[in-house]
């Protein structure tokens, strides 16, 4: 694969000629999502309130995606416009009647931290612990997993510094016994690193994922694999489209109607130009052979590149460095740690490098579009401002 003539697909976000390091957090689009775009308004002229039958089958085309790209090839996958929004229904559907804690850890993105943070306002127990260090992250959630746990969430690459997460098979199976919810964050895993629901341990878990970072899927198109064992839960917070299909029966006649499977967990009346215009890129990236391994070689390939750049700066000791130690520790990002991670951001910002800082995080994201001499040259936008920094 190579960027420069990957990047020609992508014109109308000109990546060829600026330094966007910013792919862990927004990626690109290629320019055939815009078709994607016309034809989801091009279906809703043409047949108006009739477009739904067109609007679903996108959303099974994004399905199967992500059935591919998780390996669990017959996996139920709910769709949603946020990640937020799918956990806050798998959420609705545990039982914190009998069981009034939730695991989590100090690493994971806001849309969990913030929302179990208020659950924990009103009464729910939240167990927060420790991300680091990540080699026994796994081990010490389990052993804070007990009967009263009604759910566990964890990422399997962490936002702020890009580490990855190992052993995650032992949380599912600690989980599995007591009969708690485990809820895998892969957002930063999925796209720079394989990821295989078997392979990983994961068959009991729930997965939760978007398309906004590295699948170049852009907004409102999230998902959530549903876990066998889950396949009849009853969420309280769902939609109407909850009810489109065979409705199943319930043990009650006057019980809200559930159809079977991932639809037990829909939402409602949503915007499908996302699924279009996702629906296309998939099938960009198959143009492209941007398969799960094409890409986990290119990251792996990018970030030691980047790794060895900074490697080559002369800045000044103790005002930034990284902590990972090869490509093989980290997803599809490299962290720089600063106290003044913000202010390099903005500097960076304003010679033309495009990154983005998380506390004391300094972000590089590469995408597979990008040509070495663009990772080199933003790389090196930071020795004249971490000197200047140190200066002042």
């Amino acid at each position: 694969m190579n960027p420069r003539d990957l990047a020609v697909h992508y014109s109308k976000f000109n990546v060829a000629d600026r330094l966007l390091l910013t792919g862990h957090s927004h990626q690109a689009w290629p320019d055939v999502a815009l078709e994607g775009l016309v034809e989801s308004f091009e279906d809703a002229a043409r047949h108006v309130d009739a477009k739904w039958e067109s609007a679903f089958a996108k959303a099974e085309q994004v399905r199967e995606s992500v059935r591919g790209w998780i390996g669990a090839p017959r996996a139920p996958i709910a769709l949603g416009p946020s990640t937020h929004n799918l956990l806050v229904i798998m959420l609705s559907s545990v039982d914190f009647k009998r069981r009034r804690k939730i695991v989590t850890t100090d690493s994971e993105f806001h849309s969990a931290s913030r929302q179990l943070r208020r659950l924990g306002e009103s009464g729910i127990e939240l167990d927060v612990v420790a991300a680091e260090p990540v080699s026994t992250l796994a081990e010490r959630m389990s052993e804070r997993i007990d009967g009263n746990t009604a759910a566990a969430l964890v990422s399997s690459v962490l936002f702020t510094n890009s580490l990855r997460v190992p052993n995650l098979g032992t949380l599912a199976d600690r989980s599995e016994r007591v009969g708690c919810e485990l809820v895998v964050d892969a957002y930063h895993h999925v796209g720079p690193v394989p990821f295989s629901v078997p392979d990983l341990g994961l068959d009991t878990a729930w997965i939760v994922g978007g398309g906004y970072k590295y699948l170049q899927w852009g907004e409102g198109v999230c998902y959530l694999r549903i876990p066998e064992h889950a396949r009849r839960y009853r969420p309280v917070i769902t939609g109407w489209f909850a009810e489109f299909g065979a409705i199943e029966g319930d043990a009650r006649l006057d019980a809200v109607p559930y159809v079977a499977g991932q639809a037990r967990f829909a939402g409602a009346t949503y915007d499908p130009s996302s699924h279009y215009r996702a629906a296309r890129v998939v099938r960009f990236f198959d143009e492209q052979g941007l398969t799960p391994q094409t890409l986990a070689s290119s990251y792996e390939r990018q970030i030691d590149l980047l790794m060895d750049a900074f490697d080559k700066l002369d800045v000044p000791e103790g005002l930034i460095s990284r902590s990972a130690l090869s490509p093989s520790d980290v997803g599809g990002f490299l962290a720089l740690s600063s106290a003044k991670a913000s202010q390099i951001q903005r500097d960076l910002a304003r010679a033309g490098v495009m990154t983005d800082a998380r506390g004391p995080h300094l972000r590089f994201g590469p995408a597979p579009y990008l040509r070495d001499d663009q990772l080199t040259e933003a790389v090196g936008h930071l020795e004249a401002i971490v000197r200047d920094l140190a200066d002042h």
